[in-house]
């Protein structure tokens, strides 16, 4: 593996790619770290130091790398971006303008995108504005100590600008690193937040449990890693043929190939959605923390840590009906089944058309619930190492994070991989 990397930046495009994705991973962990105007430093690291865990923000926090509770100029992160993102592809299923849009190829997909930017701007707004309100009323950290030098309008709205032009400036470059380097420019960043906590939530638990419980994470955490790969590659292949025809003098058809089904379909998309989800009685609940009503005292028992059973039970239910949904509304077997027929392809042994789409919706749930269960395990398992061995809702191995860091891993090795085999290389895989 170590005379793949040599070969990869022996060859000048490939290593001008490669310390150029470096570059920018640099600059947006530099962004990161780098406090908005108007934020009191010393206060905001003896809050942090504070708390025990991010709490009502774990998910943010997460996808920021940290810089959330840091009120950095980078503090929303990739956030705002993944949130338009999935609205504007369940908007597409909704709206016959997105989804004529969509059909035009190229030029349809341009226009979407210029939207997912118009979305990420206007969700950051909202975001950063909810944050920093947070910050100048000292909930966000729940900390005695001011964490802004003002509390007037004028910074407020210096902050809220920062914030939003921070989240412009990584959509930025994300798109940068899609043009001119290797992967998917937001993957690789939202891939660099997460690994950014990494190392420091995995030395937590040595320094608050001990080297013995420390081996042991590490242990399962390889185990976990394995087995999140394995299901990532895992895909059911559904053979397709496709008929020879005649057009003029020249005969066409006749191949044959696939339809790769993978067993985790809808991706990282559920728990995201059923995190978001799950924040919403939380935060209402923190809104009104000074009431003395019932509803806010029982969301704050039950919803508020993530270490009870009902709110357990609940965030596995979210997945697996979001991971339906997601995939139900991702791929279309009457539209795979109709451009099948239309191109004279066929699956071996089921007629096309109504046949054909039959089987696919009942291979689509079949291996659907299995992904669903998986997603739901994994996500659950740092909710489950808060109980056992008391560790913080940012447990290293388990949920987002590990999803994403094998899922943006992979697919980034596979990239390199191609390229290194145009060049007659070994590559990575074997």
């Amino acid at each position: 593996m170590l005379s793949a990397f040599a070969n990869a930046f022996r060859t000048p495009d490939l290593r001008r790619k490669l310390l150029f994705v470096l570059f920018i991973i640099v600059v947006f962990r530099l962004g990161s770290q780098i406090p908005s105007p108007g934020v009191n430093v010393a206060n905001v690291k003896d809050c942090i130091s504070q708390q025990s865990n991010s709490g009502l923000y774990s998910l943010i926090n997460l996808f920021s790398g940290g810089a959330l509770l840091q009120l950095t100029i980078f503090a929303l992160g990739i956030m705002p971006y993944i949130t338009a993102s999935i609205i504007l592809q369940l908007l597409v299923v909704v709206i016959p303008r997105l989804e004529a849009l969509k059909k035009e190829g190229q030029a349809g997909q341009t226009k979407i995108t210029q939207y997912t930017r118009y979305l990420t701007l206007g969700l950051a707004i909202l975001q950063a504005t909810g944050i920093v309100a947070l910050a100048r009323s000292g909930q966000l950290l729940q900390c005695d100590l001011p964490l802004l030098h003002s509390n007037g309008t004028s910074t407020f709205l210096v902050m809220v600008v920062t914030m939003t032009a921070g989240t412009a400036v990584i959509m930025w470059l994300g798109e940068l690193i899609t043009e001119h380097g290797i992967g998917n420019g937001m993957s690789i960043l939202i891939f660099t937040q997460v690994i950014a906590r990494f190392p420091h939530s995995l030395w937590s638990v040595k320094v608050d449990k001990g080297w013995w419980t420390f081996a042991m994470v590490i242990i399962i955490g390889l185990a976990i890693v394995a087995g999140v790969i394995f299901i990532e590659q895992a895909q059911r292949r559904i053979p397709v043929q496709y008929a020879r025809r005649m057009v003029g003098r020249k005969m066409f058809g006749g191949s044959s190939t696939y339809i790769p089904l993978k067993v985790n379909q809808a991706g990282v998309i559920p728990v995201i959605f059923a995190s978001s989800l799950l924040y919403l009685p939380a935060m209402a609940a923190q809104f009104n923390a000074n009431s003395t009503s019932g509803w806010v005292a029982w969301i704050s028992t039950h919803f508020v840590r993530g270490d009870h059973p009902i709110y357990m039970l609940t965030y596995f239910l979210l997945i697996v009906f979001f991971t339906y949904f997601y995939v139900s509304i991702t791929f279309n077997p009457p539209e795979v089944a109709d451009n099948m027929k239309k191109y004279g392809g066929f699956i071996p042994g089921i007629r096309a058309g109504k046949p054909t789409e039959d089987y696919l919706s009942y291979v689509l749930s079949r291996i659907t619930f299995p992904g669903a269960m998986y997603l739901g395990l994994i996500a659950l398992i740092p909710l489950i190492a808060l109980v056992a061995i008391n560790a913080n809702q940012n447990f290293p191995f388990g949920g987002t994070s590990i999803l994403i860091m094998c899922g943006v891993a992979l697919d980034t090795v596979k990239q390199i991989e191609s390229q290194l085999q145009q060049r007659n290389y070994e590559g990575f895989l074997r």
